[in-house]
């Protein structure tokens, strides 16, 4: 039998709840006997009986010398790592590592614009400088694709002492550029790949999926194991490959990120879903990947509706994608994504991923089966009979907002003197907190951008849309934080 087939950790556990010992340590609810019964009945006493601390022979993620390190290593192993290192801080955790790890004061980090709020507080707190390289736009679907090896290339000449490069493998949408070109060119300068994986854990385990981060060559990927992957939300891996990163820096840092009261009952699923991805993993991906086909074809019958499929890929950027993602256009309704995801909430009780201003966006899963996607199917052809008129049909490309100019560093911004101003009126006013529509939390503006009046114009027509706006200190956005500039 195959090693990959063991569950050290989660065994341990097991084993150490059948032995009933008496608890006279945290969490003080005693394997639920001290909480609030309700939650008890709710949650279980199998579940509850492993919601333990890190006593001896259960080892400790601060100092992996046991059962979390061999499930650790099995974990390297089946993703073809060196090491892998679990997180329970989530992937933000697990990014804000990676980045924290290869930068400090004053050094340059090249990452594309688009990403995620934890790769920027990372930045913040290291105290680095960012250097942007423009991810393409899809001017049809409004939303960014990968970067190009080019546009990687000339930055790295213009800045051949940033001491790494952060990539996005795939995007939120499930676009993939050619990342194991990029990765060789950036290893010409000898600085390491840092790639957020968040929305790709499974591509490892499935030939008709974009290339993993570990099988293009890079050297880090913050990898959600809890999005896709089937483990528990807020569980997360980091993989390490390649002599460019040293592995006990990389534990230094995220044991400072991490709590240590941490969360076993986490760290036994990413245990357990490692074991199911190394084992089951192409099963399971198959059978999703004939699924997610089905429901592509099936929607695109539907009047006003066009789910994307692999037509949208060939260019640099949008070389490969995850067609377990389903990007639905609704440019045939009249309406927006969000008000879309609204109707199918509350007459088809059915969520989605996350809508923008003229998609949704829907996971197809191993979670997924036939009753799940004829369920899909029908609520969007429902949701066609409601909205769908011949007339109603818009081709105007999406509005995408220019990239604001960086004025100064996050770090600068986020530390330095502020003063609240009109958010209609903050037109030339240097940024001194983040502005970011979530999910996906990509930053519209950020501290030490300087703020345009495209960039208020875009913002406001998400918060009229009803989508979700966040990340100022005043959540209805009237008012904004700026620097404070000597007249």
């Amino acid at each position: 039998m195959s090693k990959q087939h063991r569950t050290p950790l989660f065994t341990r556990l097991k084993e150490h709840a059948a032995k009933n010992p008496r608890q006279f340590h945290i969490p003080g609810h005693k394997k639920g006997k001290g909480m609030d019964p309700e939650f008890r009945s709710f949650m279980g006493d199998h579940a509850l009986s492993i919601d333990l601390i890190n006593i001896e022979p259960l080892d400790d993620l601060h100092h992996p010398h046991g059962v979390i390190r061999e499930a650790q290593e099995l974990a390297a192993e089946a993703f073809g790592a060196d090491h892998t290192f679990f997180s329970v801080q989530g992937t933000s955790g697990a990014i804000m590592t990676m980045v924290m790890s290869v930068i400090g004061p004053g050094e340059k980090i090249i990452i594309p614009r688009n990403v995620h709020k934890s790769v920027l507080s990372a930045v913040i707190l290291a105290g680095g400088h960012p250097v942007f390289v423009h991810p393409v736009m899809d001017e049809t679907l409004g939303i960014a694709h990968g970067v190009t090896r080019r546009e990687v290339e000339r930055v790295l000449r213009l800045h051949p002492d940033a001491k790494a490069v952060l990539l996005i493998n795939p995007t939120y949408y499930g676009v993939a550029g050619r990342l194991q070109e990029i990765v060789e060119c950036v290893h010409r300068w000898d600085i390491p790949v840092l790639v957020d994986e968040a929305h790709g854990v499974h591509t490892h385990f499935h030939d008709r999926l974009p290339s993993s981060a570990m099988q293009a060559g890079a050297d880090m990927a913050a990898t959600s194991m809890h999005k896709l992957g089937g483990s528990l939300t807020q569980s997360s891996v980091l993989n390490l490959l390649g002599p460019r990163v040293h592995p006990q820096r990389v534990q230094s840092i995220i044991s400072m990120l991490t709590t240590t009261s941490t969360s076993y009952l986490l760290l036994a699923s990413l245990d357990t879903a490692r074991r199911y991805l190394a084992t089951r993993g192409r099963e399971m991906l198959e059978r999703t990947l004939d699924l997610a086909e089905h429901a592509r074809r099936e929607i695109n019958k539907i009047p006003g509706l066009y789910c994307i499929g692999r037509e949208m890929i060939g260019s640099e950027a949008a070389y490969d994608m995850d067609e377990t993602k389903l990007i639905i256009r609704l440019n045939g309704l009249g309406i927006t994504g969000y008000d879309a995801e609204k109707w199918l909430r509350e007459t088809q009780g059915l969520e989605v991923e996350l809508s923008d201003l003229y998609n949704i966006l829907c996971l197809v899963t191993p979670g997924d089966d036939r009753e799940s996607i004829r369920a899909l199917i029908g609520a969007f052809r429902d949701l066609s009979d409601q909205f769908y008129t011949p007339q109603q049909r818009r081709s105007d490309p999406a509005r995408i907002p220019e990239i604001p100019y960086l004025a100064i560093s996050p770090r600068d911004a986020f530390y330095a003197d502020t003063e609240t101003v009109p958010f209609r009126e903050s037109a030339g006013f240097i940024m001194a907190e983040f502005i970011m529509i979530y999910p996906p939390g990509i930053p519209v503006l950020l501290p030490g951008e300087r703020i345009t009046q495209e960039n208020i114009d875009y913002i406001l027509e998400h918060l009229e849309a009803g989508l979700p706006v966040q990340g100022t200190e005043d959540p209805n956005i009237r008012m904004v934080q700026v620097i404070k500039e000597r007249k």
